[in-house]
């Protein structure tokens, strides 16, 4: 595998969004040969089983092919109620339709999440889990970050000196995941 494309998913669509400001530094911690690309969720309509005969419109077209151009796709999530937020579902409910013609089948992933939270976005992770092993996403195993946001945790767009080892393991063993399972 040459250049490796992970399409970054960003549950969060708030203007100072803990999630994206992660999102942000962690990508910085990968390899060179890494492209990352954030698709955009936020212009997406809401999905509508009616919309699967018509051709889609713009923005979920975009979506989709931007998924099918990536190779895994690294997901942040806040927790909004103990799940994901609305948002976030429906960026994948569009990518996962019509019936039988999902741009996220067998697509590697990993999931994060920062919350000001204690437990951090534990219980939004194990339902994004739940509905990615549905999809056919092999998640990265034995790697999961309910990260609590607290000062120093992104320090000038990077991550802060107290969590960046922690950061740096998971990075290199999504990586080594994606090269292991990623279809090409």
């Amino acid at each position: 595998m040459s250049q490796i494309q992970i399409a970054v998913v960003v549950g969060s669509i708030r203007k100072e969004s803990f999630n994206r400001q992660f999102a942000e530094a962690f990508v910085k911690l990968a390899p060179q040969d890494v492209k990352f690309n954030f698709i955009r969720i936020d212009d997406l309509p809401l999905y509508d089983q009616d919309s699967d005969a018509a051709a889609p419109v713009p923005a979920v077209a975009r979506l989709r092919d931007e998924i099918k151009a990536a190779d895994a796709v690294l997901f942040f999530t806040p927790e909004y109620n103990r799940s994901v937020p609305g948002v976030l579902k429906n960026a994948i409910d569009q990518g996962s339709r019509p019936w039988g013609k999902s741009v996220w089948s067998g697509k590697s992933a990993a999931v994060l999440g920062v919350s000001v939270g204690a437990i951090g976005t534990a219980m939004a992770q194990q339902h994004l889990h739940n509905v990615l092993a549905y999809l056919n996403m092999p998640t990265l195993p034995g790697n999961e970050a309910f990260i609590q946001w607290k000062d120093g945790l992104v320090v000038n767009g990077e991550v802060g000196p107290a969590s960046k080892e922690f950061a740096q393991n998971i990075m290199n063993n999504f990586i080594a995941w994606v090269k292991q399972t990623a279809k090409k």
